[in-house]
């Protein structure tokens, strides 16, 4: 069976990505009392899938190096030794999923408080101390030390919604300016007052795309580093910062001190067994087998990228009708997901620049083995019409501007690659899709 022989069902292969609903007995049911239902429905749309989201610990697979790495340092902190780590990787390699998995492990192993404070949308220095504080704060009102936290910052805490449940850290701009400014003194105060509940910090900085490039926040983060380092009163923190290899170059950029002063892990692809593994948890968990044939399709498109093994797996599981997911339901799962992939993570600005057709028809032709992320000006100009061959610097200037490809410094001069694993397979399935139609065309 090939990718071909699915394409041809066209709209059979969207369409069955509907929810639908089966009978399951490992379902432990709904609760009535004290008795419990064992005989339940489970709707379709309950997916053991998260697309979009850090993954839930119990479908963490792999990544035992990188775990070790972090623990080390947590345990260095809590020695009273400062660690600054900062997770890098590739976009939908699953740096989030890994940095939040270290935290469960390092609050229940080491008793620290953990604090995975998203950046998103953030530019400056004082807005993201803010939401690190908000982020403590919230912890609290779960961890059975709100109280403390809220004496701490007395006035500064609004309590909003049901029973108070719901809160926020609201400073002044003064208090705020303060937090900025003797942020390591603060986080030893709070240290004391929790009395012993913590051993120390573990608070995450994700999602910094923009206080990446903050110069404040750059030279801030090296004050920090060297006031922890060079205080006569030990803070146990281990901080961990997570993005893209070019925000870690933009932080060093501005502040040339950081590039000493990270401690760098890069998340790499799973391996096979890795994926494997993963789609066995994940499907198991809602009692459904996978064929191995089947399995072989979803790893092999996955590409060792926990993003597209959730987007892939999501759609796999809509598809399925019958409990067993065989090859057809994995090539359908991988069409549906190559939709779902190209209007998610394509970036508008790149949709918009690939509408000529020119610019897509050199896509199609680049994009013609599942993973040969890498070519050459020329091996590709012999595959190009004459209209297209006169483009095509235009075009490689365009897609470098994007970000879509890079120069490929392994194989020399005149060679790119796709800088994003999900862009190149999009664009291999969107010229499957297109070589099956013009095939179909001709033989009416």
């Amino acid at each position: 069976m090939s990718i071909a022989w699915v394409v041809s069902e066209g709209a059979q292969v969207l369409g069955a990505f509907r929810p639908n609903v089966r009978k399951v007995e490992w379902c432990q049911g709904w609760r009535y009392g004290l008795g419990v239902r064992r005989d339940c429905t489970m709707l379709k749309d309950y997916s053991p899938f998260t697309p979009g989201q850090p993954v839930s610990p119990e479908f963490f697979v792999g990544r035992s190096q990188e775990i070790e790495h972090i623990l080390r340092a947590v345990r260095a902190a809590i020695d009273g030794r400062l660690r600054t780590l900062f997770l890098t990787g590739e976009r939908g390699i699953g740096k989030s999923s890994l940095a939040a998995f270290v935290r469960t492990l390092a609050e229940r192993d080491y008793g620290v408080l953990g604090l995975h404070t998203f950046l998103g949308g953030v530019t400056s220095l004082p807005e993201a101390v803010r939401r690190v504080f908000d982020r403590l704060v919230k912890e609290g009102v779960g961890g059975g030390w709100f109280q403390k936290i809220k004496d701490y910052f007395r006035g500064r805490i609004s309590e909003v919604g049901l029973f108070g449940v719901s809160v926020e850290f609201q400073p002044s701009e003064a208090d705020l300016s303060k937090l900025v400014d003797d942020f390591a003194s603060s986080l030893r105060n709070v240290l004391k007052g929790l009395e012993g509940a913590k051993r120390g910090f573990f608070l995450i900085l994700d999602d910094i795309n923009g206080v990446a490039t903050s110069l404040e926040f750059a030279n801030w983060l090296k004050s920090l580093v060297d006031e922890i380092a060079t205080s006569s009163g030990p803070l146990p923190l281990c901080l961990v910062l997570v993005g893209l290899e070019d925000r870690r170059q933009s932080l060093v950029s501005l502040q040339p001190s950081l590039a000493r002063v990270f401690d760098l892990i890069e998340v790499k692809t799973w391996s096979d067994e890795e994926t494997r593994q993963f789609f066995l948890n994940a499907f198991s968990r809602v009692n459904i087998k996978v064929e191995d044939r089947a399995l072989n399709v979803l790893c092999r498109f996955t590409g060792g990228l926990p993003m597209m093994a959730h987007e892939i797996g999501d759609a796999t599981f809509h598809i399925d009708s019958d409990g067993c997911i065989d090859e057809k339901d994995a090539f359908q799962g991988v069409l549906a997901a190559a939709d779902i992939v190209g209007r998610k993570h394509l970036e508008p600005q790149v949709f918009q620049a690939i509408r000529s057709e020119r610019y897509r028809n050199i896509l199609r032709k680049i994009a013609q083995k599942p993973f040969e992320i890498s070519f050459t000006s020329r091996e590709m100009r012999p595959l190009l019409t004459t209209e297209e061959q006169r483009v095509f610097h235009n075009f490689l200037t365009r897609m470098k501007e994007l970000g879509v490809v890079v120069p490929d410094a392994e194989k020399g001069r005149g060679a790119y690659r796709f800088a994003n694993r999900l862009h190149y397979l999009y664009f291999w399935l969107e010229a499957e899709r297109a070589k099956k139609y013009r095939d179909g065309r001709h033989s009416d």
